[in-house]
């Protein structure tokens, strides 16, 4: 199978250029022709080493997925072929990653490939959830529905991880600006003064006695501070890679003070969106589960979620595992109950989410309020800290004259 790289004009007179696979470039130019459109270019791509595309982290900016879905659902309401939906969105997507796979997508459904197992093929672009609820909406007949909700799902979770960053990214910022003020102090300020309080025939107060060791240690043992950062970030990182460092490090991001409740509600909010959604495409329960415990995004819930699951295998209730856990409230886990009971359990997890959606707007609205004068106190009193060190011994010398 070879990459082409094509140049072509749709019926409507539209330029349009993209990539496809092909067995040869005549079984290209066979397919372009298909679609109707008329073939300026047509050229093989040399598959080397430097030409793939790598993917860091999510080739997908969520925002682009966003219009992506909400884009997908009018043009199909509007009556529009999903193949010539797909071929319209690659040629308008900002996104390189989400082109290139519309591309190979409308050239699968071109051979007869439903829509669900075609983009199933590019698993770095589409999520397990939006395959799920797909192949669910092509079964039961109604995909413009489920893109919809597809829509306002990512919609919603945009939203919540957005407002959960702008909360952190305030304190991060002052942390950051708090150490590099310090270090400039301790580096470049405090020595200045070492030669001056050594002629003083004075006993320096404690606080300026372990200012003074701490900008010595960072002058003349910088390369200590620099390689223990070193073996923090690195065995950080190792034991993110580990299953049971990776599980206490989100067990810590629910336990860290005023920054835990905010994860945990997060996640929540997260986890009933998302259940809900897929139980609204009517994608299996036990199915819905095991992506959801992938979407979490913490796995210490996820490893509730997959006690529920195994509770609801053996004919238990899916509300037992998660009243047992310290993770779940209980205004989630009667909710679920009750769902499970009524037989509305769709609705009841739509609510629940809607509920900690607002929450967690409300708590970053609190957090931003709080922290700002707080952290600025944190600030002046690092920077106020140092500066007292030096002033004391000065006020000290002066007072004795």
């Amino acid at each position: 199978m070879a990459q082409f790289e094509y140049q072509v004009r749709t019926g409507s007179g539209k330029r349009l250029k993209g990539k496809m696979n092909a067995s040869d470039k005549a079984a290209a130019m066979e397919e372009l022709r298909k679609r109707g459109l008329k073939v300026f270019s047509l050229v093989e791509k040399n598959n080397t080493v430097l030409s793939k595309e790598i993917y860091i982290g999510n080739p997908v900016k969520s925002i682009h997925f966003i219009i992506y879905c909400r884009q997908f659902a009018t043009l199909m309401r509007a009556g529009i072929t999903i193949v010539d939906a797909t071929t319209i969105l690659a040629g308008q997507t900002e996104s390189k990653a989400l082109k290139s796979a519309l591309i190979q997508v409308s050239s699968s459904l071109l051979k007869g490939i439903p829509f669900s197992q075609a983009v199933q093929e590019h698993r770095k672009i589409f999520p397990s959830l939006f395959v799920s609820m797909v192949r669910a909406g092509e079964e039961t007949g109604d995909l413009e529905g489920t893109l919809d909700r597809l829509a306002m799902f990512f919609e919603k979770q945009h939203s919540t991880r957005e407002k959960v960053k702008s909360a952190l990214t305030y304190p991060a910022t002052v942390a950051v600006l708090a150490i590099v003020s310090t270090v400039y102090l301790l580096w470049a300020i405090v020595p200045q003064f070492i030669t001056m309080f050594d002629s003083f025939d004075a006993e320096l107060p404690a606080i300026t006695i372990a200012v003074l060791a701490l900008s010595n240690s960072i002058q003349h043992y910088w390369y200590l501070w620099g390689l223990a950062i070193l073996i923090l970030i690195a065995a950080f990182f190792v034991a993110k890679r580990t299953e049971q460092g990776a599980y206490w490090i989100d067990y810590m991001k629910l336990k860290v003070p005023v920054f835990g409740k905010l994860n945990q509600k997060s996640s929540i909010a997260q986890f009933t969106r998302t259940f809900s959604s897929l139980y609204a495409s009517a994608v299996p329960v036990l199915q819905s589960l095991t992506i959801v415990e992938d979407v979490a995004g913490n796995r210490v819930i996820g490893q509730v979620i997959r006690s529920a699951g195994d509770s609801l295998r053996q004919g238990r209730s899916l509300s037992g595992p998660l009243e047992k856990s310290w993770v779940f409230p209980p205004l989630v886990t009667q909710m679920i109950a009750i769902g499970e009971e009524t037989g509305a359990l769709g609705d009841m997890l739509a609510k629940v989410a809607d509920f900690y959606e607002m929450d967690v707007d409300n708590t970053v609205d609190r957090l931003k309020s709080l922290l700002e004068p707080l952290l600025i106190v944190f600030l002046a009193a690092v920077v106020g800290t140092i500066m007292a060190a030096i002033m004391l011994p000065m006020f000290t010398l002066y007072s004795s004259f």
